[in-house]
């Protein structure tokens, strides 16, 4: 439940990125050397990247928290 919830926010964050990147290639054009604003394996490469640093975001707390006895949690409190 919580990796499939921060992946959802992760590719709505992606999305919204890449729109916004395609829609301000004019802006990003004096950035850039040597790549072209729309350069396909450019913004492939960096959203694969994006999600699986996202993903071990979201699996590392949540291996560590299904590691843990709920009731000595419970009985912690």
């Amino acid at each position: 439940m919580v990796v499939g919830r921060g992946m959802c926010l992760t590719m709505a964050g992606l999305t919204i990125g890449t729109m916004g990147t395609l829609f301000l290639t004019r802006t990003l054009t004096s950035l850039l050397y040597g790549v072209e604003p729309n350069d396909p394996a450019t913004l492939s490469l960096v959203d694969i990247v994006l999600v699986l640093l996202s993903l071990a975001a979201c699996v590392i707390p949540a291996c560590r928290a299904i590691s843990v006895d709920p009731v000595a949690v419970l009985r912690a409190d």
